[in-house]
């Protein structure tokens, strides 16, 4: 199993969402962060003055799959969050060692 990360720009959420669910790939958890990456921010003008807004507003996806589901979740999310603009985000792939469905007692794969 992996844990697919995804972190990217909020309003590519719900098409995110929609193109994991007809792939079929259910169960995910969305957390609002902020941060920053290449871009160091963003510079925006407000009554005159300029101001640097360091973090920016981003959404992390995490979704645990099967490993043979990992690429095409990647190729999916990686084509529906990509606007060829800095600041599109990150995917990261990390293992998981286990999982277990509370309310079953279920645990591996079948626990996704």
């Amino acid at each position: 199993m992996k844990m697919v990360t995804c972190v990217v720009r909020p309003e590519k959420l719900e098409p995110i969402t929609d193109i994991l669910d007809k792939l079929h790939i259910v169960g995910m958890t969305v957390t609002d962060v902020r941060g920053f990456g290449r871009q160091k921010g963003q510079v925006e003008h407000y009554r005159g003055g300029e101001y640097t807004i360091r973090f920016i507003n981003k959404v992390r996806i995490d979704v645990a799959v099967q490993d043979e589901d990992v690429k095409k979740v990647l190729d999916a999310v990686s084509k529906t969050a990509r606007t060829n603009n800095v600041g599109d985000g990150k995917i990261f792939v990390t293992p998981v060692e286990n999982a277990m469905r509370i309310r079953t007692g279920e645990v591996g794969t079948s626990a996704l």
